[in-house]
């Protein structure tokens, strides 16, 4: 495989383990970017652009990062809340009256960052194209009763972390959490990141087909393949357990590689972002990056990373740990460290920041495998990248 971009010296473990990834671990098309300290030491690509292409993937290639969307916009609530615009701490129902509905009264902002809403699943899932229209999203997780008291217990909110994002975002401002990103962040700072994909983008072929890839076969002398444990198998194939539900809120699932899903803007989970899109986001919100202001602030930075929700999770069954809206280092999803926080999507992209290191990282992929939190590929690169540091 031709591995094409640029290492830093001291980084060439990254491009060792990236190229591994193709060889060994099934990669398609894939990027993956670094920057330390505000300054891009990693910037990698190769493969097709389309999982079932010869296309190649270049430099500017973007791809869907399904979950590691929640990362980027979970960004708009934490900096509405440095701004003082909004209270982390008061009722969701104080800026949102409808979401009081059916026992809410007492959901506050905090809880919808940290999992701890009770509202994973709806009651009556939506169709795709009920989906792709956010007022409907809103509207729904407005609607509906949680399923546990909110603030006692913690569960991954997959789908509805999204839409109860973007309704809260849209009645502080006026604008719809992608719409916001695009004004604030991405925009300001030059980053290849949206949740929406403009018609201009979509017409200059931003984007490549993504699709399931099957887990390859240990090599001879790798020792067995990991499998899950059998209680979260039993609770992804039980269409009656919070996870089944939790993942199943759109029914049937929409066409990820359809021109009008690019286009919506699903917070939870249909971001569009370059490797380096997503990693200087990432480096953005810990430091300085191009003469840029950072994004957070000391305090927010703090708030952002300080452990939430610990234990096991009433959807991913596995122990998982949030901060306000990022996962944090923990069993289910290893980052660089135990300040390191950020947010993988589900089956192989991931985005995250180190603090304590200056390191900021983006993966993408149209290669998607049956991994949740912890995908082997992203894992390699994660682990090439602590031994560079630690060098």
């Amino acid at each position: 495989m031709d591995v094409n971009g640029t290492v830093a010296e001291g980084f060439e473990p990254v491009r060792d383990a990236f190229a591994a990834n193709f060889e060994a671990l099934g990669d398609r098309g894939a990027a993956v970017a670094v920057y330390r300290d505000g300054r891009r030491v990693v910037d990698l690509w190769a493969g097709t652009r389309d999982i079932d292409g010869t296309e190649p993937w270049l430099r500017g290639t973007a791809q869907i990062v399904r979950s590691a969307t929640k990362g980027v916009a979970t960004a708009v609530p934490l900096l509405l809340h440095q701004r003082g615009l909004l209270d982390l701490d008061a009722p969701v129902g104080e800026y949102w009256p409808e979401f009081k509905a059916r026992g809410k009264e007492r959901v506050l902002v905090r809880h919808i960052l940290n999992h701890r809403s009770g509202l994973p699943v709806l009651d009556r899932p939506l169709t795709p194209e009920e989906a792709l229209d956010p007022a409907r999203g809103a509207t729904a997780v407005a609607a509906q009763a949680p399923v546990w008291e909110p603030g006692t217990d913690h569960g991954y909110h997959a789908l509805t972390y999204g839409w109860m994002l973007d309704g809260l975002v849209r009645r502080v401002t006026g604008l719809w959490a992608g719409e916001w990103i695009a004004a604030e962040i991405a925009g300001p700072l030059g980053a290849d990141l949206w949740l929406g994909l403009p018609e201009a983008e979509e017409a200059a072929g931003r984007t490549g087909r993504v699709g399931r890839i099957e887990t390859p076969e240990p090599a001879t002398g790798a020792g067995p393949r990991v499998r899950p444990k059998r209680a979260v198998t039993e609770a992804y194939d039980d269409p009656a357990s919070l996870t089944r539900r939790a993942f199943a809120a759109v029914t049937p699932f929409p066409d990820q590689n359809d021109p009008a899903y690019r286009a919506a803007a699903l917070p939870a989970t249909n971001g569009i972002a370059t490797a380096d899109g997503l990693a200087r986001f990432y480096a953005a919100l810990i430091g300085e990056v191009d003469g840029a202001a950072r994004l957070f602030t000391p305090q927010t930075l703090k708030s952002a990373r300080a452990e939430e929700s610990a234990g096991p999770d009433r959807v991913l069954v596995v122990s998982t740990r949030f901060g306000l809206g990022y996962m944090l280092h923990g069993s289910a999803s290893p980052l660089l460290g135990p300040g390191s926080f950020g947010h993988p999507g589900r089956g192989g992209s991931l985005g995250f920041a180190d603090p304590e290191t200056g390191i900021a990282l983006g993966y993408v992929t149209n290669g998607f495998r049956k991994t949740v939190t912890a995908d082997p590929r992203a894992q390699a690169l994660v682990r090439a990248v602590r031994r560079a540091t630690a060098a």
